[in-house]
């Protein structure tokens, strides 16, 4: 995977070039071919219903994107393969989905900051997400590559604690994102 435990100092400017890893679909347009299979994928149709493949996203796809491990199928822990990091304390990011592929959860951990998170491994992960009763699930990359932000009448709000090159708060440069909008409970109370 293309980033190590102790990365290069760097700052993500605005123009600096990110590498694409597994597959991408926006509004149905590919941006990135599959990759190898270890590189997962989240599929969501046009009906909004979402899926976890293997590396890639049947046709028809609106939007895809891609992830590392399968961590959980058809509710029961995946067999995880050779990965030195499972069984280390790392910030985690997962999404994670219902039989039906209508509910999607997604589960952020920070970590590698003391006295704030360690952090969990994958074993950890995968329990978690299966205690919300959810029947799959795929290992996204956490740490930097992550953050939360929520939009509540125009503001931003960053609901997470990134951290790169051990700095918490520093974001990694990404080459992709998953984007929700949802409406206003209060909109949704009066319908």
């Amino acid at each position: 995977y293309p980033f190590r435990e102790y990365p290069p100092d760097s700052y993500p400017k605005s123009g600096d070039p990110v590498k694409v890893e597994g597959q991408v679909i926006s509004e149905g347009k590919s941006y990135a071919p599959p990759k190898s299979k270890n590189y997962s994928v989240l599929c969501i149709s046009k009906l909004l219903q979402a899926q976890i493949y293997q590396n890639r996203c049947p046709l028809g796809t609106s939007e895809g994107l891609a992830g590392r491990e399968i961590l959980l199928k058809e509710g029961k822990p995946a067999v995880l393969g050779d990965n030195k990091d499972e069984k280390l304390l790392y910030p985690r990011t997962a999404v994670a989905i219902d039989k039906s592929g209508k509910t999607l959860w997604l589960i952020i951990v920070d970590g590698r900051q003391r006295f704030y998170s360690e952090g969990v491994t994958l074993a950890e992960l995968t329990t978690i997400i299966q205690e919300l009763g959810a029947d799959s699930a795929l290992n996204l990359d956490g740490g930097g590559s992550t953050t939360l932000v929520v939009a509540n009448k125009n503001k931003l709000r960053v609901l997470n604690s990134p951290i790169q090159t051990r700095i918490p708060t520093r974001q990694r440069a990404i080459a992709n994102h998953l984007g929700i909008y949802a409406l206003p409970v209060e909109v949704l109370n009066r319908e």
